[in-house]
């Protein structure tokens, strides 16, 4: 890697990211309704039944709906186009609500997991039959709310994120409802916190992943099955390159990755063509549209291509 050569002019070849379309925020809407209507059925019967799964899996349910409202709101400012200081635009307010939800499934995790402790060692009386049902009504309406997130058009990290929530909390319905078997069928009044703790257990992986995708975007790595040495060996390995360095690879949110490097070239080359052929290649082989490429001559001399 050689020294970089100021210079005042470089080049590139942008574009624009596509906002997050109408159908995306048209189906978290569809789900946030769904699981906002059930949830206080669920407070109700959770109270009525004395059940930590089904209070659990309401509690689960109201930061549902938060995360899908995170979500809506999220997705609205990144549909706003760049401007003034924001010249990528608000993309990232999607990983940024990616990464409160994880840590919120975290939290939650942890609140419901202290409190099935506190049980295990005297479980109170639970009504198996409410836990059963309203479990079975809650996993169904965690099926409609999952169905709808999936008819997002877009797969961002945010609808990612919200999708996660739904399907931790259809986990948690279902695990209600299988409680609420257990108690019936077997008198198994532990059941009810065994599954709380199951359902707690879910929600720290998902949180986890989560965390971990939406940390890698805002550090800027590489977006994931890209490798920034092999599209800086295929650059250096094309006819009329001399030289690549200062290559930078990375998301700057979901679906939008971008490239910039400093390319050097042999004295009577033309950079126009270069800089043309390595967008081409780019794009092609690895599926990078939005790069800024500086062509310059190996000689240090002036920057012969201009921006565009």
């Amino acid at each position: 890697m050689g020294a970089a050569h100021a210079h005042p002019q470089s080049h590139g070849h942008a574009h624009t990211h596509a906002p997050a379309p109408d159908a995306d925020r048209r189906w978290l809407s569809v789900a946030l309704g769904l699981i906002g209507a059930f949830m206080a059925v669920e407070v109700v019967a959770g109270v009525l039944a004395d059940s930590l799964a089904l209070l659990s899996d309401a509690a689960h349910m109201l930061t549902d709906a938060g995360s899908l409202g995170l979500a809506l709101v999220a997705a609205r400012l990144a549909a706003r186009p760049p401007g003034g200081r924001f010249t990528f635009g608000l993309g990232r307010a999607e990983i940024l609500s990616a990464q409160v939800n994880g840590a919120s499934l975290l939290v939650l995790a942890g609140v419901i997991a202290w409190e099935a402790v506190q049980r295990l060692g005297d479980p109170p009386a639970v009504d198996g039959a409410i836990v059963l049902v309203v479990g079975l009504a809650g996993a169904g309406v965690n099926v409609g709310a999952a169905w709808a997130l999936s008819r997002a058009e877009r797969r961002s990290l945010n609808v990612e994120g919200a999708r996660a929530h739904v399907l931790a909390d259809l986990y948690a319905s279902l695990g209600a409802a299988l409680a609420g078997l257990l108690v019936l069928t077997a008198g198994f009044e532990r059941a009810d916190v065994v599954v709380a703790l199951l359902v707690a257990a879910l929600m720290v992986r998902s949180a986890f992943s989560l965390l971990r995708q939406a940390t890698r975007v805002l550090l800027e790595a590489a977006p994931p099955g890209v490798d920034p040495d092999a599209i800086g060996h295929a650059l250096a390995a094309h006819p009329g390159v001399r030289e690549v360095h200062d290559l930078h690879v990375w998301q700057v949110t979901s679906g939008f990755a971008a490239l910039s490097a400093h390319v050097l070239v042999p004295p009577g080359e033309d950079c126009h063509a270069r800089r043309a052929e390595l967008e081409r290649l780019l794009a092609e082989r690895f599926g990078l549209e939005h790069t800024t490429l500086q062509v310059e001559h190996e000689s240090g001399g002036a920057l012969l291509d201009i921006g565009r």
